[in-house]
């Protein structure tokens, strides 16, 4: 049944199921084909060993220039999705990557350490009158708002958009998108985009108003071999970093909840050992990843162990299925919160390692980890609603008392 369930797959093809109760099928998949052709000749791998390659691998892409025409067309996605860091190769790759890296400096960050504890206190007071509520809308999703908000300069008028923008321009990657989902996706790259041109036109002017956390004069002003941002580069890679850090966070908060709820001995151990929430949060990202599939196209042939992936392939890297492959991993489908070593890969590796990867595990260690010792009884209080995304995993609704 197994074997029938990997050799029948078309990620092209997926359905709610899949995308609600992925882990099976990618077992199926890991086990008796992980390097899986689907239907229009693109491979989609299992395997950590495989997944980790092409992510080192010089022989990749990650331009998507071409793929991102047949699916988008000319819009604003295209326009979005071409010329933000994540989607671009060397030398573009790098230059826009040195410039976005002064935002996540040594000392940038640790500006904002305690401006993550003060924001996190402030939502834990608020939060521990209400008794019962949702986690996502009430905490998980308030810390990126209010974090991204001091990194860009975005008033506190437009914070309540953010998390639909985001939600919206990631929701058209996946494998299988409706029109209105299209739609969605052009109107925030449009509304947010045309928000981030005013903010970007004020700071030119006002070079000196930035506040505690900002990164946005360093992003226009900031130069790599005389090379600066053109203002259509600043306005998309500023979306990417909303995009990047603000839905990822959230779901790495509330899929940190859910794991702790749905195990027990766990959340007791934290509870009792609150040195253990950095690798917990590790644990957290490796089991429920918030990012689950990557792409890459294969620009030369790639020999993985028992295949060879001639130039000119379409990769699909799951994340998910390489976080859970029992070659890396005792018991992967198991909650560890001191699991030792765990060499996941929620933040990819090679030159497109995550850029905010030191910023998200610092919102993670504070959010989950002050949650859990300031309300150790905190429970499941009705029925949770996944994002019903295939590529990124987290929750709508996650309802919780404490």
């Amino acid at each position: 049944m197994n074997i029938q369930i990997a050799q029948g797959f078309d990620l092209n093809a997926i359905d709610q199921g899949f995308i609600d109760a992925p882990y099976s099928t990618l077992q199926a998949l890991r086990s008796h084909d992980p390097v899986h052709r689907n239907p229009d000749g693109s491979v989609f791998l299992t395997r950590y060993g495989d997944v980790r390659q092409v992510y080192q691998s010089r022989a990749t892409s990650s331009d998507k220039k071409v793929a991102f025409g047949k699916q988008f067309g000319a819009c604003p996605l295209y326009t979005h999705h071409t010329t933000s860091l994540v989607f671009n190769d060397p030398p573009y790759h790098t230059v826009v990557r040195s410039l976005l890296a002064s935002a996540f400096t040594p000392r940038k960050l640790a500006e904002m350490e305690p401006l993550i504890e003060t924001i996190v206190d402030r939502l834990l007071d608020r939060i521990e009158d209400l008794g019962e509520f949702d986690l996502i809308p009430e905490y998980a999703t308030q810390l990126p708002t209010e974090l991204i908000s001091f990194m860009l300069g975005i008033p506190e008028e437009h914070r309540h958009a953010l998390r639909g923008y985001a939600q919206a321009i990631l929701g058209a990657l996946d494998p299988v998108v409706s029109e209105e989902r299209l739609e969605a996706g052009n109107r925030a790259v449009t509304e947010f985009g045309a928000l981030l041109d005013d903010l970007i036109t004020h700071r030119r002017a006002n070079p000196d108003k930035g506040g505690q956390g900002e990164v946005l004069e360093a992003l226009i002003f900031g130069e790599v071999d005389g090379r600066r941002l053109t203002n259509e580069e600043l306005i998309q890679n500023c979306i990417f970093l909303l995009n990047a850090g603000h839905e990822t966070t959230t779901s790495l908060v509330g899929n940190s909840a859910a794991i702790l709820l749905g195990a027990p001995d766990q959340h007791q151990r934290l509870i009792d050992d609150p040195d253990l929430i950095t690798p917990a949060i590790e644990e957290f990202l490796r089991l429920e990843s918030p990012v689950q599939m990557g792409n890459r196209l294969a620009t030369e042939d790639i020999v993985l162990d028992d295949a060879t992936l001639p130039a000119g392939t379409y990769i699909h890297t799951s994340i998910a299925a390489a976080n859970r492959d029992p070659a890396v991993f005792v018991n992967p489908d198991g909650v560890d919160i001191g699991r030792n070593p765990n060499k996941h890969l929620a933040f990819v590796t090679g030159i497109h390692v995550c850029l905010g990867a030191t910023l998200s595990r610092i919102e993670g260690r504070i959010a989950v980890g002050k949650l859990v010792q300031r309300f150790p009884k905190l429970q499941s209080a009705g029925p949770n609603e996944l994002l019903g995304l295939a590529r990124f995993r987290g929750y709508n609704h996650l309802p919780v008392r404490i």
